[in-house]
């Protein structure tokens, strides 16, 4: 019997008992009258006031002959001899037949409302005890048990992570066949350390690792350990384990777990607070006196760099087991499972879509094969193209486009040419760059104009030829604005261009050493507060010299970089207004029509308008706010990895 029923009937019961209760009060309620003593009686009986009495097994009620009620006690044996005393004396007599069930009504008008209380109170006192959400439970574990009847989620239902898939694999065959490896002598570990970026499938091997091995498996996050209350998070650690002793083998899954494992004595917060309680009973559980034979801990984080160095030793956490974003093998793998249940058009490959798609985790996969298939609905289509999942992978990567946004016409000349200045200098300076996708002047998110490369493999290592080029190519827009409109008339579009570039070649001075001047060295350290888990300092190392020597150094790369930039775009001041013309006119460009472009070739009108039919019509209202052109970013962007 399930506990919703259990409680169901429960509650039925106290209803029912309630309800009966109720009934009893009101009828010894409705029994109204004074009572008086049985002389009192015979004394108006002898003076005739009594005018109608009603005689039940021991006692009698009734009225006086002025109107007033009474009740008194009779002796048993009486009932019938005062009757007949009652009937001479001229009063209307209601003789009642003897109540067999009198002492148990009682019993049940005196008893029952004190063991309804009674019962009531053990009740909640138990319900108290039990757990879950009742009330006083804020010291119990909010572990989730997995049964093996729930739908299951298994490793067929993971891709584009074969390695961590295979050390997770193992763990399942230790806790199926100790044996295997006992004896060799080797020991099941005692915990394995999810690590890896957002999104890229953390939650969801351990999902999987419940539906593939058939032992018991907790799952809880690392927020439901603490709470307002001193010593909930240490009294909610032990009982997690005790539930996991009772259940072994099992599997505990703590998810996110630098919520409650971050270092201790950072310095905020207190130096003894609830947090380092919690966490230091978690150690204990993981690796105490106690052993926790059986008892296997998997956890998942993707802030490693701020856990305790003592909740990462060998002996709690065993494995760490490195979750990375997928390669184009993996993204197509994940595809592929993501688009099982979805009708595909003829046209669509999954291959292509990987391709397109570097730096993509997981979850930004599964969004763009949702974004797509949503748009095929909206367009009441039975199978989702190729062009949906084009579509749905630039909304995910520059945003939904802004059709309601209205531009002057000036305001979208000087967008078009800006754009056309970063698309001019990325192509002539391939492939030193990542080759363009898709130029367009259609605001995207924040954006009033975007260009985008993609590259055409997966990049783990950037050299400082691609860098430098990267910032070439950012300086584009800014050169453009200059050489057509003059110096004077530059807007404030190229203000995130400009700051990605000087972010980059800081970057390169300071921490990648890709400075002649300044040598193969480091300069700030970077200092974390563990207890914010993020970086909100920077401790400068260096003299004030070599401050104005890096500042000096940042400049001097930035320069050179905007010059070389002035120089393509003079040379080919022809291309660059072919270009802008071309964005004018046609609003989004692919990166074989500006290859078009830049060889005078016509584009296709009838072939472009095709591939842009789902655009929709685009509207121009004037608009006051200068343009802001994006870049893609290298620093952090969405597309691919940060460089080493």
């Amino acid at each position: 019997m399930s506990t919703t029923i259990r409680n169901l009937i429960l509650w039925a019961i106290i209803v029912v008992a309630l309800i009966l209760s109720w009934n009893i009060y009101q009828k010894i309620k409705d029994e109204t009258g004074s009572t008086i003593t049985f002389s009192e009686f015979n004394k108006k009986l002898k003076d005739k006031q009594i005018r109608d009495v009603k005689i039940s097994t021991n006692q009698a009620e009734g009225k006086f002959t002025d109107g007033a009620k009474f009740k008194t006690i009779i002796p048993a044996d009486q009932r019938y001899t005062l009757a007949e005393k009652l009937d001479e004396s001229g009063a209307r007599v209601d003789l009642q037949p003897p109540e067999q069930n009198s002492l148990f009504y009682g019993f049940v008008g005196t008893w029952l409302p004190i063991l309804l209380i009674l019962g009531f109170w053990i009740f909640l006192m138990r319900q108290m005890q039990s757990g879950g959400n009742k009330a006083l439970s804020f010291g119990k574990s909010r572990a989730r048990m997995f049964a093996g009847h729930q739908k299951k989620v298994t490793f067929k239902d993971v891709a584009g992570v074969d390695e961590a898939k295979e050390e997770l694999t193992e763990v399942i065959e230790f806790l199926k066949e100790p044996q295997k490896f006992q004896k060799l002598g080797g020991r099941i570990p005692k915990g394995v350390m999810l690590v890896g970026p957002p999104g890229t499938g953390k939650t969801l091997l351990a999902r999987a690792i419940a539906g593939e091995a058939n032992v018991p498996f907790f799952s809880i996050s690392g927020s439901d350990f603490v709470e307002m209350f001193v010593g909930v998070g240490a009294s909610r650690v032990r009982d997690l384990f005790e539930q996991g002793k009772k259940h072994a083998p099992c599997i505990i899954f703590i998810d996110e777990i630098d919520a409650v494992g971050r270092h201790r004595g950072a310095g905020l917060g207190g130096g003894h607070d609830e947090r380092e309680q919690t966490l230091n009973q978690l150690l204990v559980e993981l690796d105490g006196f106690e052993s926790n034979e059986g008892v296997i801990i998997i956890a998942a984080t993707n802030r490693p760099d701020v856990l305790d160095p003592a909740l990462l030793r060998a002996g709690r956490f065993d494995r760490q087991v490195v979750v990375n974003l997928p390669d184009v093998r993996g993204r197509e793998e994940i595809l592929k499972v993501h688009t099982k249940k979805i009708p595909l058009a003829d046209d669509v490959e999954l291959s292509v879509l990987a391709r397109g798609a570097p730096g993509f985790s997981g979850a930004h996969l599964a969004n763009l094969v949702n974004e797509a298939a949503l748009s095929a609905a909206r367009k009441n289509r039975k199978t989702v193209l190729m062009e949906d999942f084009e579509g749905a992978k630039d909304k995910v990567l520059m945003g939904k486009e802004r059709k309601s946004l209205v531009l002057s016409e000036q305001d979208k000349k000087i967008i078009a040419y800006h754009e056309a200045g970063h698309a001019l200098v990325a192509y002539v300076l391939k492939p030193v760059v990542d080759p363009l996708h898709k130029v367009t002047i259609i605001p995207r998110g924040l954006a009033l104009g975007l260009t985008q490369t993609l590259p055409l493999e997966d990049k783990h290592n950037y050299t400082k030829e691609y860098i430098v080029g990267w910032i070439t190519q950012a300086m584009g827009g800014r050169c453009a604005e200059e050489l057509i409109f003059g110096a004077d008339h530059v807007t404030t579009g190229a203000s995130n261009d400009l700051e990605k570039a000087t972010e980059m070649a800081r970057k390169m001075v300071c921490e990648w050493g890709m400075s002649e001047s300044m040598g193969p060295l480091t300069f700030g350290k970077r200092e974390e507060m563990v207890f914010l888990g993020r970086e909100i300092a920077q401790h400068k190392d260096y003299s004030e010299d070599t401050a104005v020597k890096i500042d000096i150094e940042v400049k001097k790369i930035a320069s050179e970089s905007l010059e070389k930039a002035r120089q393509v775009l003079r040379e080919n001041r022809e291309a660059l207004v072919r270009v802008a013309e071309a964005l004018l006119e046609f609003e989004v460009l692919d990166g074989y029509e500006i290859d078009q472009v830049m060889q005078c070739i016509p584009i296709d009108v009838d072939k472009h308008n095709k591939k842009v039919s789902s655009d929709g019509k685009r509207g121009s209202v004037v608009e006051d706010k200068p343009a802001q052109p994006s870049m893609p970013n290298l620093v952090n962007p969405k597309n691919k990895p940060a460089p080493a």
